[in-house]
């Protein structure tokens, strides 16, 4: 995959997208059994494997387009102030890069964008700065959530795209004026709470 300017090209064993095809080469299928009613694949704990890190990085591959998409439609419409349309156009590229690493390695098994309707949240300030905030939390909370169930190699690829997220989540909160960290520790969301929370966005349509 091409590097963006300005990072380094990482050594392949310790990479995301080297690791995430030797997860599905080695993991076989996804999970069967549907998806929730937000469009979110489930997920089913069981022992660490290769083939559920695949699940899990299915599931957040949801969760990485739908603020993809969500960013990308806030810079395009460019109606936001000027410092919250600089913050769309980062996390949008950022977002971007994170989608194309898991869909590059999920390969065939990686599903379509969720259709999403964002609304007033991409052009009203307030309403952007909230949103943005409700999405990367439950980013962060959904990768803390299944971090149990992911084997040491997924765990460490996961970490590198929490961070991100995380690091977003602080720069909207510092853009609207709140505490960019205001609790020392940050709870793991389930499966069920993530979607429980989207639901509430209104943002997920019904495919």
């Amino acid at each position: 995959m091409a590097r963006t300017a300005g990072h380094p090209p990482v050594e392949a064993p310790a990479s995301r997208e080297g690791f995430l095809t030797r997860v599905v080469l080695a993991g076989g299928t996804l999970l069967a059994g549907g998806a929730l009613a937000a469009g979110l694949p489930r997920l089913a704990a069981s022992a660490q494997s290769a083939e559920q890190d695949a699940e899990i990085f299915a599931f957040a591959l949801q969760l990485e387009q739908l603020q993809a998409a969500f960013y990308a439609e806030a810079a395009e419409r460019a109606e936001l102030g000027v410092e919250l349309l600089e913050f769309a156009k980062t996390a949008a590229a950022h977002e971007r890069e994170h989608v194309g690493y898991l869909e590059e390695a999920l390969g065939p098994a990686a599903a379509e964008a969720p259709a999403a309707d964002f609304g007033n949240a991409t052009v009203d300030p307030v309403a952007f700065a909230e949103a943005a905030a409700t999405l990367e939390d439950v980013a962060v909370g959904a990768y803390n959530g299944q971090a149990a169930n992911l084997t040491k190699a997924g765990l460490r690829a996961a970490a590198t795209i929490i961070s991100v997220d995380a690091r977003h989540a602080a720069w909207i909160r510092a853009i609207a004026g709140r505490p960019p960290a205001a609790q020392a520790v940050d709870r793991p969301l389930s499966p069920a709470e993530v979607e429980a929370t989207l639901d509430k966005t209104g943002f997920l349509q019904a495919s």
